[in-house]
């Protein structure tokens, strides 16, 4: 069941590239809560890949592959407006140029490793959620949202923190970090499963659509629609 109009599409966009850039932002802090170290961006992180579960569950892994790299490429603006405007000379009267290099001139690096790290985590995700719909014929939801998670936020989380903190931290800080990532964004999703399931049903009631992704291309870079 499908049609060319949908409602929410934009908006959980909209959300998605939201959630992506502000943890972007906050990743440039080290958190310590109780026994888990993680950067700034894992409390909402997380997020970006229940959206990604209902892009693909509902729309399609190609709904999804657009919204992936609308995404990156919001990211990668971001990234250079921020150099940009952190290599331009201040004004007389302002003070805060360290502070402003301090902490966001090291988004760049942050931003590249997301960028890498978003974009093969997230195709993961979506690619093995769709093969796993068609596998499990649209039943037990609950499989496909949490292994796909499983695989994504592992390839996300190590390749983000290697490139993003490797020779910044000591070795055993960064294991710490990745362990204590993966951990908590895998934890947030299985607790989001029963909201999961209800956004995914509301979407598809009201969309009256549900893709199965039996005869699409699944190359990440194509521009199929």
């Amino acid at each position: 069941m499908q049609k060319q109009a949908t409602r929410y599409l934009e908006i959980i966009t909209g959300i998605f590239v939201a959630v992506v850039i502000i943890s972007n932002i906050t990743s440039t802090k080290i958190l310590l809560l109780g026994p888990f170290t993680f950067d700034g961006g894992t409390l909402l992180f997380p997020i970006s890949y229940i959206f990604g579960d209902l892009l693909t569950e509902v729309y399609g892994y190609k709904a999804s592959r657009r919204v992936i790299w609308t995404g990156f490429i919001s990211c990668l603006v971001m990234s250079g407006v921020i150099w940009l405007v952190g290599i331009l000379p201040p004004a007389a009267e302002w003070a805060h140029q360290e502070a402003y290099k301090n902490i966001l001139m090291y988004t760049p690096r942050i931003a590249i490793a997301s960028l890498i790290a978003f974009s093969a985590g997230e195709f993961s995700n979506s690619y093995i959620l769709a093969k796993m719909k068609i596998m499990t014929k649209g039943r037990f939801l609950w499989t496909r949202t949490i292994g796909s998670t499983l695989v994504g936020q592992g390839v996300d989380t190590a390749l983000f923190c290697v490139i993003a903190f490797a020779g910044m931290f000591p070795t055993s800080l960064l294991m710490s970090i990745i362990i204590s990532n993966y951990i908590f964004k895998v934890g947030i999703e299985v607790l989001a499963t029963p909201l999961t399931y209800r956004a995914v049903a509301f979407l598809k009631r009201k969309e009256e659509i549900d893709v199965y992704d039996r005869e699409t291309n699944f190359n990440p870079f194509s521009l199929q629609t």
